[in-house]
């Protein structure tokens, strides 16, 4: 094991300490009889839940596939990268699978490193952004976000939606201005030069989609984070998840489940995104009423199934590919030469 895997394998610890943390923050005082109560209560719903998955990594690959497309990847070949790298996040520090998407696939996928990253950084900012719409579209369902984060959130979906507009708009001629914008930064500040990289990237990737078909892309964003929602919706009915009195739940509480459990990855934990999301989930419910044990639990659930079925999946689809390329050198010495972050 080299020096530097030994060093990013460290940074790893800060990690884990905040989502023991946040585990024990959300897990505190839930007693062992909670879990005990859980009851299939609607098994139709699994129908549900089995379709929302599918339907949302399955779009997701078919979504990168309309950016990789012009430099001639193949929609299985999109598939099997992204779902291999998503179960890598969930397993390996330092969002590996990232990195392993942008640099170790470049390859099987015709492209450069470069293009492929431009994607990645697209792909993020339409996540942002739908997601944000979401938090927007239900702020007012249950007891209604407080009043300090449906300002935080309304400014969100300005800046996001804004950049985003500005940005498809401008792809051509925003190039010169943020060169000339980061050439006049003082020099301490030249950490900020990956930014720009960032930034010339994703506007070159913009560039070669086009307004039209960046209206289909955040289109196909729209109906992923649905599908996502009718994966979560599926879980609480088919669980029987209800208010602290016993009534259903409204039509806001997946979506905005899905939105700030999604958001809870930002923040540094362990691979996975365990404790954070656990954390969110329990916060999201407690707004449309669910008490607090109940909301906890199902983020535990909801969050074992999505590891386990994404990392199984994409974990099956590495090892079936490794074997049709047995000359490959082994995974961890691939690991060791990736670079320690996108970027």
């Amino acid at each position: 094991m080299t020096r530097e895997l030994r060093m990013g394998l460290l940074k790893t610890l800060p990690g884990l300490l905040i989502s023991a943390f946040f585990l024990w923050w959300t897990f505190r005082g839930v007693k062992l009889a909670v879990l005990e109560s859980i009851r299939l209560v609607a098994p139709l719903w699994i129908v549900g839940l089995l379709a929302g998955t599918c339907a949302s990594y399955w779009l997701r690959s078919y979504r990168w596939w309309r950016m990789m497309r012009s430099v001639g990847s193949k929609l299985s070949t999109c598939f099997r990268v992204l779902i291999t790298s998503l179960a890598a996040n969930n397993i390996l520090p330092l969002r590996i699978g990232d990195v392993m998407r942008v640099f170790t696939y470049a390859p099987d996928l015709n492209a450069s490193p470069s293009v492929i990253l431009s994607t990645v950084i697209l792909e993020k900012l339409l996540d942002i952004f739908t997601l944000v719409l979401l938090l927007v579209v239900t702020v007012h369902t249950g007891k209604g976000l407080p009043p300090k984060t449906r300002v935080l959130v309304k400014i969100l979906l300005v800046l996001s939606g804004g950049g985003l507009i500005a940005m498809v708009a401008g792809a051509r001629t925003l190039v010169r201005p943020i060169k000339a914008v980061f050439a006049k930064l003082p020099a301490k500040l030249a950490r900020l030069g990956k930014i720009e990289h960032w930034l010339l990237l994703a506007l070159d990737a913009i560039r070669q989609i086009g307004m039209v078909g960046m209206v289909w892309l955040f289109c196909l964003s729209l109906v992923i984070w649905l599908s996502e929602g009718l994966l979560y919706l599926s879980a609480m009915r088919m669980i029987g998840v209800t208010t602290a009195l016993g009534a259903q739940l409204d039509w806001g509480a997946p979506l905005q489940t899905v939105s700030l459990a999604n958001f809870a990855f930002l923040v540094p934990s362990a691979p996975g995104g365990i404790g954070p999301f656990e954390w969110a989930c329990q916060n999201a419910l407690k707004i449309h009423y669910v008490a607090g044990p109940a909301a906890a639990l199902f983020g535990l659930l909801i969050h074992l199934w999505l590891l386990v079925t994404i990392t199984g999946v994409g974990g099956a689809m590495f090892f079936m590919h490794r074997l049709h390329q047995a000359r490959r050198k082994p995974l961890l010495e691939e690991i060791e030469t990736l670079p320690a972050e996108l970027p």
